[in-house]
């Protein structure tokens, strides 16, 4: 026959199982996206600020030649420092956030692994369940 005998309660605890692990993991990947992209912002907020007072503060000694030129190396200097410092924090949120998705990954590969042993149960289930319907004489489905 083609009929195949499943325990009701084993599946309904495998799929409650699934139901609560998943939205947990989504949650936790999309906060680490969200402090990502909110980190980045931070950065890029703090460097246009050093910029933009760098501009100003250059603007201001511009009447004299020497002290242009000094303030134009100022100016390149806090550039390039708010660059290397945006630079920094980028690859260190870029870190964090690996670690964060490696973890996350690992937590996704138990539970497959878990997932992939309650389908393996099942199916081993299910397959004793034919091979017990084989010798039966009656053409009565088995009950559920």
């Amino acid at each position: 026959t083609d009929q195949v005998r499943i325990d009701r309660e084993e599946i309904y605890d495998i799929l409650d199982q699934m139901r609560a692990t998943i939205p947990e993991e989504i949650k936790q990947a999309r906060w680490i996206v969200k402090e990502r992209q909110e980190m980045l912002a931070e950065a890029k907020r703090e460097c246009d600020r050093i910029l933009g007072e760098a501009r100003e503060q250059a603007a201001r000694e511009a009447s004299q030649t020497e002290i242009v030129k000094l303030a134009e190396r100022q100016a390149q200097e806090i550039v390039d420092d708010a660059r290397r410092e945006a630079r920094e924090q980028k690859l260190e949120t870029e870190d964090w956030i690996d670690q964060m998705l490696s973890t996350l990954e690992m937590n996704l590969d138990k539970f497959l692994g878990a997932v992939k042993r309650g389908r393996e149960r099942l199916h081993e289930r299910s397959q004793e369940s034919v091979m017990v319907g084989v010798g039966s004489e009656t053409d009565e489905p088995p009950p559920y």
